[in-house]
């Protein structure tokens, strides 16, 4: 019975032995291996076996990891104390240098990253580092990633959280702020009715063209038109004249129908007020002319009231 219950612990020991020398290593893990206090090889991801109470596995996690910088006071160029938080991304490259190379890389890299912080702010004025984080972000991950190259690690990214000025800076720069955006109104303002004013002026402008041109127009239709009447006009009483020549010639008018036409036209030139007649010489011998006509019908008349036929004689036309 004794023999049996050392068979079963030895038993049980051996197992637990052979089980202690399996090792499983995950996908995003590394293992290095040390035998004797000594390395020995990097254990790649998947099932592994070691010789138990000689050989010592230690796990290296290769993933992107991220370390918070706690907030610290930085001094700019311009003397100004601000409040600075960044957080510090990186991730392991080797896992024998992050093994033995550091003790504490949490610790070390919270301390250069503060360190870095002070120096690069410290160059710059406060305007400028609140307006240049990304430079800021830049120089400090060049920094860092040089400096921990030799503990087995890459940092990739850094990422400044906050710059915080002062209250009294805070408050000063908000006044300064909306003192700026006040006159960016008012200069706005300005421009706006400026251009209000240019398109009042050009519209004023267009309408006054326009108003004269439409002056011009209705003048040069009125002028095209009176132009056009007086030329109707003139058509009208020069087609006249003609057909009165025509009808005048067309009939063959008698030189005493042209004399009674002749003094009826005197008649109605002499009805004027203040109208003064000149009769060329053609016209006396016309009179003379006609003086002897009216001798001629005179006796004509006479000499049907006595019954006798008395010969017609004629005026001579000077006497």
């Amino acid at each position: 019975m004794q023999w049996a219950v050392v068979l079963a612990a030895v038993a049980f020991v051996l197992f637990w032995v052979a089980f202690s020398g399996i090792k499983i290593i995950r996908p995003f893990e590394r293992g290095v291996v040390e035998r004797l206090g000594k390395y020995h090889a990097t254990a790649e991801p998947g099932l592994r076996l070691i010789l138990p109470f000689i050989d010592r596995l230690v796990r290296v996690d290769m993933r992107e990891a991220v370390i918070d910088v706690p907030p610290q006071e930085v001094i700019t160029s311009d003397n100004v104390v601000v409040s600075v938080d960044a957080v510090v991304y990186y991730e392991a490259t080797d896992p024998r240098r992050l093994t033995y190379n550091i003790t504490n890389f949490i610790l070390a890299v919270v301390k250069l990253a503060q360190t870095n912080l002070r120096n690069v702010i410290g160059d710059m004025q406060l305007d400028d580092a609140l307006t240049s984080r990304d430079t800021i972000n830049t120089r400090l991950r060049e920094i860092l990633d040089d400096a921990t190259d030799k503990w087995g690690t890459r940092v990739v990214r850094v990422e400044i959280q906050r710059i915080d000025p002062p209250g009294d800076v805070m408050a000063s720069m908000h006044e300064q702020m909306k003192a700026e955006r006040t006159r960016r109104a008012v200069v706005t303002e300005a421009q706006g009715a400026r251009e209000a004013a240019i398109t009042r002026a050009e519209g004023d402008k267009q309408a006054a063209i326009l108003s004269a041109e439409g002056l011009k127009q209705s003048q040069v239709l009125e002028a095209e038109g009176a132009r056009d009447a007086a030329i109707a006009i003139a058509d009208g009483e020069g087609k006249a004249i003609e057909r009165v020549y025509k009808a005048i010639h067309a009939g063959n008018p008698t030189p005493d129908l042209i004399a009674v036409k002749y003094l009826e036209a005197l008649q109605q030139v002499a009805n004027g007020r203040a109208t003064k007649i000149f009769l060329p010489t053609e016209a006396t011998a016309l009179l003379g002319a006609l003086g002897g006509m009216k001798e001629m019908l005179e006796q004509a008349t006479a000499g049907a009231s006595d019954g006798r036929r008395r010969p017609l004689r004629a005026r001579p036309a000077g006497s």
